[in-house]
């Protein structure tokens, strides 16, 4: 089946050797989320930027419910266009559970059998259903960047799952050690998707720099 961008995201965030989704990757999923949302959009023509700020293009809305509630959210095209970091920010906590509902759905992931509901993270407590999917998802993200790859070569989603998560600084698709040692090869990857997005992967890192320097980020 087709997973939208935001579905792999959530997915490439759980850690398949010890079976959950670790605390150091959820700190600002919520805020992943609604970036690759906006990413999708942009890549699919129905928003564009202008100045490094986001607008609606004329066009239908995406068939997808959580990409149409991103959607609604951006400035109509007769509107004045605003600043990326309010649309990653403003409601990332309320956008895990609509994500998690569609690949609960789909069958993909389920409510874990005996959850802690003292936990703050009990809503994260879920079984995957396909490990090795998770696995081919983090291998698709990993694979052209540390591979070398041209940047500008590389489809659009799979330059999403290789910039983005980065800058959460989640460590389920590449860990700490890999992200130094290929620092270069990092840094043009982010550049050419600031190419294709405009203002969005900064407003991302900015988002989760806010959260994490007060202990937040966590979503429901």
């Amino acid at each position: 089946m087709h997973l939208s961008l935001p579905q792999r995201m959530y997915l490439l965030s759980y850690t398949v050797d010890k079976e959950k989704f670790e605390a150091v990757n959820l700190q600002g999923r919520g805020q992943l989320l609604r970036a690759a949302a906006l990413a999708e959009l942009t890549f699919a023509g129905l928003l564009t930027t202008q100045q490094q700020k986001v607008v609606q293009c004329v066009g239908e809305p995406p068939l997808d419910p959580f990409l149409v509630d991103v959607w609604r959210d951006i400035p109509a095209p007769a509107d004045k266009p605003k600043n990326w970091l309010q649309f990653v920010h403003n409601k990332a906590t309320t956008s895990e559970e609509p994500v998690r509902d569609q690949l609960i759905a789909a069958g993909l992931i389920a409510p874990a059998a005996k959850r802690s509901l003292l936990s703050p993270l009990a809503s994260h407590q879920v079984t995957v259903n396909d490990p090795q999917q998770v696995l081919e998802l983090q291998e698709t993200a990993r694979r052209s960047v540390l591979g070398g790859t041209d940047p500008a070569t590389v489809p659009v989603d799979e330059l999403s799952m290789a910039v983005l998560p980065v800058e959460c600084e989640m460590v389920s698709v590449f860990r700490w050690k890999e992200t130094r040692e290929h620092k270069h090869a990092f840094k043009a990857y982010a550049e050419q998707f600031d190419t294709l997005a405009p203002g969005l992967r900064k407003a991302l890192r900015d988002s989760f720099l806010l959260v994490r320097g007060v202990g937040g980020g966590w979503g429901r």
